[in-house]
């Protein structure tokens, strides 16, 4: 009877852990679904235009995906290389995560994921919304550019409506989809009606996601019809007139796939060529730099939350125009400081109650940095004191047991731990990051796979004596023990996030490494507690059977 009491407890507790880890796994990925800056509701108010537009118009085109080192590549991009030895070029750094939503909020709006408001993961056209932020389509309409975008059909969530004089979106992402882009932008080029053009192009992303990556010879396929349609567009722009800007989104890593913080997934090209623009290969930039570049390029004002800088040093202002510029800058760097820190209920920093011409855009962005450590301290300090004490108690209370067997359920756990991430890493090639989730349900499969493998071989060397030895039940407890161990060992990096990070983001976004780790700890929690429900269940079966046949 005690022994049942027991092993009742043990599976009550285990079936309870893989019960709650797979609710929060999912609760932790719908919270970042859902994600929303804190700036979202009071968004920092846009300011004056300064100087005058660089050109005619302003295209900017978009190459969804194009790593950096494939547009390095002159047999692949020919055009597009002689564009760079032309033009105004750099290497560009975006931050995690990589994904394309929160990319185009990036390019867009000039601010990092965890301020522009665009969705921080994919979502489903039908789920998209307009971005609250000011944006330079946005800016451009408030100061009576005409404006027209060609490309996939996030991008017409995206937009405001009342943003765009004219756009073409399509749901598709191939070659024919930007045949398409590209012929309903033709003849917007050719009007020389719209000041401000966005043209989007798909398939170099395409090929990375379903004609095998970056490795393959189809991706560097896609990447040269890209190269023959800018030919197209640039047939239609007169660069002692016109400014032409391309860069990509994000990279891919070889196998294909972006979203996490891979470093191959966070450069990109970019490439500037046109009036004014000063040739050369620049120090690198950074993604929030192309939405005020384009704003002073259009003469309209720096989008409010943008948290980069003009690229003043490929373009040739008047010194009028970079006098404004420094004054424009310096109220909309210490505006959108004020506002940031009074939205996480931050002090003001002195950055924010002066606004200082003299100062850099690097220098308000130290600023707020500073704001938002200090507050990010403040809660980890708090959590980490927690888990000190709590850390204590249990080790009070373990010397005080002084429980038989633990070096076993240790070695059980490492040697399961062992096992499990051999597999994840050799047999199911994958690596520790969003870049490799090809899909929700992959995930969970291959994980699945691996932990219950894992597990079973796990159990199968550490308690196949105990069958021998112990009674059923008694052994069960053993197994139990180990299991729940296990588990607890396994979660480590799930405590690590919620230290660092917190269980949630509510104002600010994880680190994505730790968060990719902890979701994949708790989704191997709940198939080991799903692997000794069944075995529970089978045992259960044959303690029926013996009994039936003593009977």
């Amino acid at each position: 009877m005690k022994n049942s009491f027991k092993l009742f407890v043990r599976l009550i507790l285990t079936i309870a852990l893989s019960i709650g880890a797979i609710y929060l796994a999912l609760e932790i990925m719908d919270n970042l679904y859902e994600y929303r800056s804190p700036l979202s509701a009071k968004p920092p108010v846009p300011g004056r235009s300064f100087g005058e537009p660089m050109g005619e118009r302003v295209v900017y085109v978009l190459i969804d995906g194009l790593r950096y080192d494939t547009s390095l590549k002159t047999e692949v991009m020919p055009f597009l290389n002689q564009l760079r030895n032309q033009g105004a070029s750099a290497v560009m750094h975006s931050q995690t995560p990589s994904y394309s939503s929160p990319g185009y909020g990036s390019l867009l709006t000039g601010a990092w994921p965890y301020l522009s408001d665009a969705p921080v993961f994919n979502l489903e056209y039908e789920n998209f919304y307009p971005l609250t932020q000011d944006n330079i389509f946005s800016s451009a309409k408030r100061h009576g550019l005409r404006t027209a975008a060609s490309g996939y059909y996030w991008f017409e969530k995206l937009i405001p409506a009342d943003a765009l004089d004219i756009g073409f979106f399509t749901p598709e992402e191939d070659q024919k989809a930007d045949r398409q882009v590209v012929d309903a932008a033709i003849p917007w080029l050719e009007s020389g009606n719209y000041d401000l053009i966005m043209i989007h192009l798909d398939q170099v992303d395409y090929a990375g996601h379903n004609e095998g990556g970056p490795l393959d010879e189809r991706w560097d396929q896609a990447a040269n019809r890209v190269d023959t349609l800018l030919t197209e567009i640039v047939a239609e722009l007169d660069f002692t007139k016109d400014v032409l800007v391309i860069s990509s989104d994000h990279g891919h890593i070889d196998q294909g796939g972006h979203g996490g913080h891979d470093p191959i997934t966070l450069v990109e090209p970019f490439i500037m060529v046109g009036n004014r623009v000063l040739p050369g290969l620049y120090d690198d930039i950074f993604m929030v730099d192309v939405a005020p570049t384009l704003a002073a390029l259009s003469g309209i004002n720096l989008p409010a939350t943008t948290q980069g800088r003009v690229l003043t040093e490929m373009i040739n202002f008047s010194r009028s125009t970079l006098n404004e510029l420094k004054n424009e800058t310096g109220k909309q760097q210490s505006q959108l400081l004020a506002v940031y820190a009074t939205a996480i209920g931050q002090p003001l920093p002195e950055e924010a109650t002066h606004a200082d011409p003299n100062r850099t855009v690097r220098e308000y962005q130290n600023a707020l940095e500073k704001v938002q450590q200090s507050k990010l301290s403040r809660e980890r300090l708090v959590r980490f004191g927690i888990a000190g004490l709590v850390f204590l108690l249990l080790a009070l209370l373990l010397w005080r047991l002084k429980p038989k067997g633990w070096l076993h359920l240790v070695l059980g756990a490492i040697l399961y731990s062992v096992l499990f991430h051999v597999a994840y890493i050799t047999l199911g090639q994958k690596f520790y990051s969003y870049s490799t989730v090809v899909s929700p349900t992959q995930l969970v499969v291959i994980t699945g796979i691996f932990t219950i493998i894992s597990l079973s071989i796990t159990l199968l060397l550490l308690t196949f004596q105990n069958w021998i030895a112990m009674d059923l039940k008694q052994n069960f407890i053993k197994i139990l023990d180990l299991v729940l161990f296990t588990m607890v060992f396994t979660s480590l990096p799930l405590i690590g996030h919620i230290l660092w990070n917190g269980l949630f983001a509510t104002w600010n976004l994880p680190n994505f490494a730790l968060h990719y780790l902890s979701l994949l700890s708790l989704i191997q929690i709940f198939f080991i507690g799903l692997e000794i429900l069944f075995l529970c269940l089978a045992a259960g079966i044959i303690l029926i059977y013996r009994r039936r046949k003593t009977a």
